[in-house]
């Protein structure tokens, strides 16, 4: 198997069901910080070592393949590369699980901690642009409902994991001076 084809040496590449389009598209950007994001929470997921979360990352990881496939075939329906409700409904059953278990939140929190709370921030921020360059992806086609709203949880989600591992083990948040 070749790693390379150099269709995309004058600036395009294929999209299941559109063909070639200019890489420079909006869906590509949006593909683009959906593994972006897989990639962080791959970092995040190695300095983990709360079972609990790790499990949380990899389904989190599969989902975004997922999202990636559906931005990749947006023009063409494969049932498959669509995330059901079940999945946004589990990231909000996983954040209240340990919202629950976690004192108060009252003041605004500077991203980092422990090394795994800290890329669960990095991914954090990557969800909240790959959300809104799905967005304006979405403004040149059909997008798939559930996948905005699991990027708009994940990023909750990946908020109160950072959270929720300081408080685990023991570290307090930080908060800003103002």
């Amino acid at each position: 198997m070749a790693y390379y084809t150099g269709k995309g040496d004058k600036g395009t590449t294929g999209l299941l069901g559109a063909g070639r389009m200019a890489k420079s598209d909006p869906v590509f950007t949006a593909i683009g910080d959906v593994d972006e994001l897989n990639s962080a929470i791959g970092v995040a997921l190695y300095y983990t070592h709360n079972d609990r979360i790790r499990s949380g990352l990899r389904e989190i990881q599969n989902d975004l393949f997922i999202i990636g496939a559906s931005l990749a075939s947006r023009k063409v329906k494969i049932s498959k590369a669509r995330l059901s409700g079940k999945a946004v409904a589990r990231l909000e059953g996983s954040i209240d699980e340990m919202d629950g278990q976690l004192p108060p939140l009252k003041r605004f929190v500077l991203p980092g901690g422990c090394e795994a709370a800290a890329h669960l921030h990095i991914a954090r921020s990557i969800a909240r642009r790959a959300e809104r360059s799905m967005t304006g992806a979405g403004r040149n086609g059909r997008m798939d409902t559930n996948a905005l709203a699991y990027m708009n949880r994940l990023s909750s989600y990946l908020f109160v994991a950072a959270i929720y591992l300081n408080y685990t083990e023991g570290i307090k948040e930080s908060h800003p001076a103002y």
